[in-house]
């Protein structure tokens, strides 16, 4: 009914929720009158010292010291500092249990299927830290991947970060220039990667695309293959100073090993930018900050308990894997799946939903939306009798498709749609277990996040459109951009639009029930089939073409989603035909990955740009969606907007 919430928790939900019993317990020590949503939030970011005190008390964080203060310059953004004093191991907090309970479940697919318990992952990482160590490898040294989502994948990253080493991945689809372009600029002292991945059914090698990557990393010292296929063996003798993983640890102790204790905000991995205007930026996370962040949004936010089974599909390019791994710190079960979410059918992660008890199941909007085009509905033929919480993000999620989840997959269910960054490897807005979900809607901020909604003049604004900021320090702030030593380009990406405010770029409102709704992001970056993508990657493939003189992309709405539209400026004499086409998803699929792939490339004659020489796709994007272009006095060619006026190929 209109002016009903499509969701209200049950009494009983509420009440045996961790957000509950946390709040039960913060009020009978430090507050009181803590009974609403809203209550929690207002408490978390007006006594933030005590929230997130509190949190690691709550969730039994390990650490050789916690030390006090717990907020240095909490007014500060950047450089307000959370246990600066603190030292703990991201990777021995994940590993907390050691039993014969399962810790990972993974399907690859119809391919493969695998399950490690608590005391097998133990192991494993134990094996894997002593022969990382033995490697030489040491606490601040980079060590990077280009890996599917596998249980021997995070049994690596859990090993590096033992060690205090810092980790970065990519998917296995990236190009070798998207790779490049990444780990490039980290000089990572070791690569993991796997044999081979599959992807709809077809396997994929990697042998050709690693070896000429790893001529191009010179700073490379040990190269260990993940054995997915069965080819890690063969693939390893083919490349210079590398072993399967077996190899590598087959020696080596499954006894418990010391992890070392690491200050607060010593970096744990390295995320990257979009790219946008250039070769994606290196965001550096801190290990404690990652953990606290990431415990308040899986244990009180998501309502994630010890042996819940969660599940976020993901690759190991996107920050929603980083996040599903901090999952094991909440003593949940992981499940892991890797390949087409629609092979052999759209049912896939369904039928993996029921074999494997899924309590939360994770997506993308563009997920949900494909599957509700296809006509079928889960309810009908799935059991989902442990499926709790549906949680999607990466886009925002149009209102038919929240009709969609509770009509067509489970009536009583928590759909909480969440939006934060891999700036943040976080969440800004999201669900909580204790409020109603709306139609259309995001629940509200998370805990510890101040947020709000300005309008160009930094003034707050109540359900009108403006930018979607955070007006106080949280934990999973980065500690820098890798390659940044003054601090320059982190000021600029976050701070410079509003002074000691971070600005996000998502244009969002608040509603009338205190949720959000976020319209897409308010800077070029391009977001088909929710996954972040930047200009720059396109243009770096398609400008290798010799037709091709210049290119501007921008992400056009499109039902419910964005999809890529390119536009290229061709050499004289040159026509854009179908070969030509062709030619140029070609190069962007095998150069950057197929996410990068244009759904549209249309040719023009000329291409705005403004009066410094950078091409604008914010003004090309505004007139594509018939919205005009205050600012031309800042472009060189202004007329060149009329070119993309009413296009009947983008209609």
């Amino acid at each position: 009914m209109p002016g009903q919430p499509l969701w209200t928790p049950s009494d009983k939900r509420k009440s045996g929720s961790n957000l509950r019993r946390f709040m039960d317990e913060l009020e009978n020590a430090d507050s009181a009158g803590l009974q609403s949503y809203a209550d929690i939030l207002g408490f978390s970011t007006a006594r933030p010292e005590v929230f997130w005190l509190k949190l690691w008390e709550f969730c039994g964080v390990v650490a050789e010291t916690r030390g006090k203060p717990v907020l240095v310059d909490g007014d500060k953004m950047p450089g307000g500092r959370f246990f600066p004093d603190a030292r703990l191991n991201y990777a021995e907090n994940l590993l907390r249990r050691n039993d014969d309970g399962p810790a990972l479940i993974f399907w690859g697919e119809d391919k493969v299927k695998l399950s490690l318990t608590w005391r097998q992952l133990n192991a494993r990482v134990a094996q894997t830290h002593r022969a990382l160590a033995k490697a030489g490898l040491k606490s601040g040294d980079r060590v990077c991947a280009v890996v599917p989502n596998h249980p021997e994948t995070i049994v690596a990253f859990l090993a590096v970060a033992s060690l205090g080493a810092i980790w970065s991945s990519c998917s296995p689809d990236f190009g070798e220039r998207g790779i490049l372009d990444r780990f490039g600029q980290i000089a990572p002292k070791l690569l993991f990667t796997c044999d081979a991945y599959f992807y709809a059914g077809k396997t994929h090698s990697l042998a050709e695309k690693i070896a000429k990557v790893l001529t191009q990393l010179p700073s490379v010292e040990q190269t260990v293959v993940i054995d997915y296929t069965g080819q890690a063996a063969t693939m390893a003798a083919q490349l210079p100073t590398a072993k399967s993983l077996d190899a590598f640890r087959v020696r080596e102790s499954e006894a418990p090993i010391a992890f070392a204790q690491m200050p607060f905000d010593h970096p744990l991995y390295i995320l990257y930018s979009s790219g946008t205007t250039g070769i994606p930026k290196c965001i550096v996370h801190r290990a404690g900050g990652i953990l606290l962040k990431h415990l308040s949004e899986i244990v009180l936010n998501s309502d994630v308990k010890p042996g819940d089974r969660l599940f976020y599909f993901t690759t190991c390019g996107w920050m929603m894997w980083n996040w599903l791994v901090s999952g094991l710190a909440a003593g949940a079960t992981l499940l892991l799946y890797d390949g087409s979410p629609f092979h052999p059918n759209e049912r896939a992660l369904f039928d993996f939903a029921d074999a494997a008890d899924m309590t939360v199941f994770g997506t993308s909007a563009k997920y949900i939306d494909s599957v509700r085009k296809t006509g079928w509905r889960a309810r009908d033929t799935h059991k989902l009798t442990s499926l709790r919480t549906m949680m999607s993000t990466g886009s925002p999620l149009s209102a038919e498709n929240f009709d969609f989840v509770y009509e067509a997959v489970k009536p009583d269910i928590h759909l909480a749609s969440i939006s934060g960054g891999t700036d943040i490897c976080g969440c800004f807005v999201g669900g909580n277990p204790l409020d109603s979900v709306w139609r259309g809607e995001i629940q509200g901020p998370m805990l510890g996040m101040a947020m709000d909604v300005l309008d160009d003049n930094g003034r707050p604004l109540k359900q009108e459109k403006g930018e979607l900021v955070c007006t106080k320090p949280f934990p999973s702030m980065p500690v820098m951009f890798w390659n940044d030593a003054n601090g320059e380009k982190y000021h600029s990406a976050y701070f410079s639009r509003f002074p000691n405010i971070w600005c996000h770029g998502d244009f969002a409102e608040w509603t009338e029930h205190g949720g959000i709704i976020i319209h897409g992001r308010s800077d070029a970056t391009l977001n088909p089939g929710g996954v972040r993508i930047g200009t720059a990657e396109i243009y770096a493939q398609v400008e290798r073409i010799p037709e091709v003189i210049e290119a501007l992309a921008i992400g056009q709405d499109w039902d419910n989603d964005v999809r890529v539209v390119l536009f290229v400026r061709l050499a004289p004499g040159v026509t854009l035909d179908d070969k030509l086409i062709a030619q140029i998803k070609k190069q962007v699929r095998d150069g950057a990955s197929p996410r990068h792939v244009p759904a549209v490339i249309l040719a023009v004659k000329d291409i705005p740009r403004t009066k410094s020489g950078k091409i604008t796709e914010l003004a090309v994007r505004e007139i594509v969606h018939g919205r005009e272009v205050k600012n031309q006095e800042a472009l060189a060619n202004p007329e060149a907007l009329d070119l993309f006026r009413n296009l009947a190929a983008l209609t």
